[in-house]
């Protein structure tokens, strides 16, 4: 993902949320009547895109998630249970999300880390003291023999 929260668009996560489905083929893809998808829309479960013929259009992000939301209910959970499960998941995407980039900083933090001990190290060795790389590493050849 960007700053902005959007995945580049050729990633495989944006193709996974290009509206692409008409809503009779969401439901046949779903086993849902189209009536029950707009059900789900107007209680908020999905969000499709629209055309500029203002016609759904469902991703397989959509699919995905009403596929979700058929198995919740056919396991007896009501919609308001739905809408509750839904929010935790999404709240843990989020929070992997956000644990995947505390991970990446602190690798590169560690990185930076290192290579300033080792600058130090090397400076603790060989202080500068105004001498050229050349002078600096005689000195030191001379001390280890």
């Amino acid at each position: 993902m960007n700053t902005q929260g959007q995945e580049p668009a050729g990633s495989p996560a944006s193709r996974r949320h290009r509206p692409l489905y008409m809503i009779s083929v969401a439901a046949q893809l779903t086993g849902m009547h189209p009536q029950t998808l707009r059900v789900y829309e107007a209680k908020g479960l999905v969000q499709p895109g629209r055309s500029r013929g203002n016609t759904r259009l469902y991703s397989q992000a959509d699919i995905d998630r009403l596929n979700l939301i058929g198995q919740l209910t056919s396991e007896g959970i009501n919609l308001a249970g739905v809408v509750r499960i839904l929010d935790m998941a999404e709240q843990a995407e989020e929070a992997e999300a956000e644990i995947d980039r505390l991970r990446s900083e602190l690798r590169d933090l560690t990185r930076e880390v290192h290579e300033l001990k080792s600058r130090l190290t090397i400076n603790e060795l060989a202080p500068y003291d105004g001498k050229s790389p050349a002078e600096i590493l005689r000195g030191l050849l001379e001390e280890g023999s």
